[in-house]
């Protein structure tokens, strides 16, 4: 393929526009097309669940670069553009209006989606998702005209959008198939605490319920359904059951699909000139010896300068261990590892969970997985240290590991 042909970068989010700006920086002068499929520029995600969605940052904070900085590093921005399909043995991609583009590198940066609820009622008005720009503003808006919220799901997304919706003085009810919210993510103990957190602060939760129905008046939601025929009135209904990565261009591509686009370490799919990075990445994890697909922030931040470099022939792999951050209340949390559902036998903390300040440690064998550091702050490098040791075999005792007087420091081994 010559090499005239463009970088082309299809999905106009974070992640696409990392990827833009890390070719530039290291040395790339060739045409670079970044196609989204919204018109607007490309954002940041986090805000619109937190502090965007609460008004404490302005719309402009959320996107990634101004608009003035595409032209001034020359890179071809179309937006409300829409991929219709991927022409390998012609590298090219084929766009919505039946133009053609040819790339001489290919990245996916195609996101995810939001799993709806398959149910009556289930499209009627106020019954939202929380995913883009515009569903933030909705819902956003919705807080001062409402009273009461249902809010289907308690993962991350259903209990920021519930602590928003508290702070704006609306009634929330959230509705959880599981018996605790964050359950898959981060085990029974921790999923009790953020559970009390929110009872503290006025929610009611519903665990262990199925949503039947969603009950309408004049074409607007008006009840939830459950499984046992009870309904809870509401006034609107936020669904948030996870998402699915947007895979379908490379499915049709007949690229290797498995909850994600698979790729290497470098973000390589089986196609050497096609790439993949964000949400809709499953790549391999050199520290775990697999395939892993993480849904947040810090991979869709990070890993496009791992694909920029293995677009233009660097040697590069993406190896930073998983991390994700959240703000409910007066709670802030950062948690770094990666633990499947039930892949560790012991949970220890550090400090005061009573008092909303401490750290929670994932164990196997005596082998740390994961830190959650709570309104504590500037341990990072000290729990990033911890789980690179044990990755490397290295077990720590439990007992100093919760002893305050303990600096972390010395529990690394080497």
């Amino acid at each position: 393929m010559p090499a005239s042909e463009p970088i082309v970068i299809v999905g106009a989010s974070l992640s696409g526009a990392k990827a833009a700006e890390a070719l530039r920086a290291k040395g790339y002068d060739g045409r670079i097309v970044l196609i989204g499929e919204e018109e607007h520029l490309p954002y940041e995600r986090p805000p619109l669940s937190k502090d965007y969605l609460i008004g404490k940052s302005e719309r402009e904070k959320a996107f990634v670069h101004p608009e003035p900085w595409y032209a001034e590093h020359e890179v071809e921005l179309r937006l409300g553009s829409h991929v219709s399909s991927i022409e390998r043995a012609a590298h090219q991609v084929r766009l919505a209006d039946a133009s053609r583009l040819g790339y001489s590198k290919l990245l996916l940066a195609t996101g995810a989606s939001p799993r709806h609820l398959p149910v009556l009622g289930g499209n009627a008005d106020r019954v939202l998702y929380l995913r883009t720009i515009d569903d933030s503003e909705r819902l956003k808006a919705l807080f001062g005209q409402i009273q009461r919220l249902v809010v289907v799901g308690a993962g991350w997304i259903g209990l920021e959008a519930a602590a928003a919706a508290r702070g704006a003085g609306v009634e929330v009810t959230v509705v959880e198939t599981a018996e605790l919210p964050l359950l898959r993510v981060l085990g029974p103990e921790m999923g009790r605490h953020f559970a009390d957190l929110h009872r503290r602060n006025g929610v009611e939760f519903r665990f262990g319920e199925v949503v039947n129905e969603i009950t309408t008046e004049g074409g607007y939601a008006t009840g939830v359904r459950l499984r046992d025929g009870s309904v809870l009135p509401t006034d609107a209904v936020l669904v948030a059951v996870g998402v699915a990565p947007n895979t379908q261009l490379a499915e049709d591509a007949d690229l290797a699909v498995d909850d994600g686009v698979l790729v290497d370490a470098s973000l390589r799919t089986e196609d050497p000139d096609i790439f993949a990075v964000g949400d809709v990445a499953r790549a391999h994890h050199p520290r775990y010896d697999k395939r892993i697909r993480v849904e947040h922030w810090a991979n869709a931040l990070n890993q496009p300068e791992v694909a920029a470099a293995a677009m233009l022939g660097e040697q590069a792999q993406y190896d930073r261990l998983p991390y994700f951050f959240t703000d409910q209340y007066d709670l802030g949390m950062e948690y770094l590892g990666y633990v499947e559902p039930g892949g560790y036998d012991r949970l220890v903390t550090r400090g005061d969970p009573a008092g909303g300040e401490f750290i929670a440690f994932w164990l196997s064998a005596g082998r740390v997985l994961a830190g959650m550091n709570v309104n504590v702050w500037d341990v990072g490098d000290q729990i990033r240290a911890l789980i690179e040791s044990g990755l490397s075999g290295h077990s720590v005792d439990p007992e100093r590991l919760a002893d305050p007087d303990t600096p972390l420091e010395s529990l690394v081994s080497g």
